[in-house]
């Protein structure tokens, strides 16, 4: 998308709205979709899937502080690593048109375009992966939007992180933004469910949490904050277009955790009969 004319200093007060994706504009994981193609091929075994599933139980369960968020982050990466880019890259394209059905809240819709409609730039930051996210992105129409981005080495994914959209990560990326772009932070506003964006909540001065988890909503409700509940998602399918050359390996991972944690309790279920 064009960027209007002029520097950040002859635009004074543009103002931003800064959305998390994944259970704030959408109703479910943007990766999740992809976790049973990556099986069915070979790319996930059960074993790590299964391992993948317990760091993400101890992760949900007991907090989201720094050590577990980079314990998450360690297991995502190693499953990635070695990860042919252009088999993913085929993998994606297969069955792109029969998982890939991001369920977009219509209030999250209806939200964006009011902030378009009153001059707002919108951008998304997400955790998930850049090739995941910027498709989504573009397809709600969006100005921009920062995610986690894989290091690519010799056509495979390495197993590194080149960064990270996660926490206080997001904070740093709207500063940046509003840095470069001439946003008066102070008059942005920025949604998410999670407590680990307060970092990013708290850096604007319109903050607002969406389908809050227990700590954000306490928070939310400490500071005044709108608490806003999105339940009527909407398909997109017929809007999605093709992504391009790669798809991020770390969302991936993360669906292929979030498949892992559902053979755990198949398994355990079993064994209980």
């Amino acid at each position: 998308m064009a960027e209007p004319s002029g520097s950040p200093a002859t635009l004074p007060n543009r103002v931003a709205a800064f959305f998390d994706l994944d259970k704030t504009i959408i109703a479910s994981s943007s990766a999740l979709a992809f976790s049973k193609p990556m099986l069915r091929h070979g790319l996930i075994s059960r074993r790590a899937a299964l391992k993948s599933a317990y760091a993400q139980l101890v992760f949900s369960l007991s907090g989201a502080d720094e050590d577990r968020t980079e314990r998450m982050r360690a297991e995502i990466s190693a499953l990635c690593a070695g990860w042919d880019v252009e088999q993913v890259r085929a993998i994606v394209n297969e069955t792109l048109h029969d998982i890939v059905d991001p369920l977009v809240y219509a209030e999250a819709a209806e939200l964006i375009a009011s902030h378009q409609a009153r001059g707002h730039d919108v951008i998304v930051l997400s955790a998930a992966g850049e090739e995941v996210v910027h498709p989504i992105a573009g397809m709600l129409g969006v100005t921009h939007s920062v995610a986690t981005r894989m290091e690519v080495v010799d056509g495979r994914y390495s197993g590194e992180v080149d960064f990270y959209c996660y926490g206080a990560e997001k904070a740093v990326a709207a500063k940046e933004l509003a840095s470069d772009r001439g946003y008066d932070l102070s008059a942005c506003y920025a949604y998410s469910d999670s407590s680990t964006d307060i970092p990013l909540l708290e850096t604007v001065g319109n903050p607002h949490a969406v389908n809050p988890d227990r700590t954000l909503r306490r928070l939310a409700v400490e500071q005044g904050w709108p608490i806003l509940t999105f339940t009527n998602p909407v398909s997109l399918r017929s809007r999605i277009t093709a992504p391009s050359a790669t798809v991020l390996a770390f969302g991936v991972g993360i669906g292929a955790v979030a498949a892992g944690m559902t053979w755990y309790g198949l398994a355990r279920r079993r064994r209980d009969k």
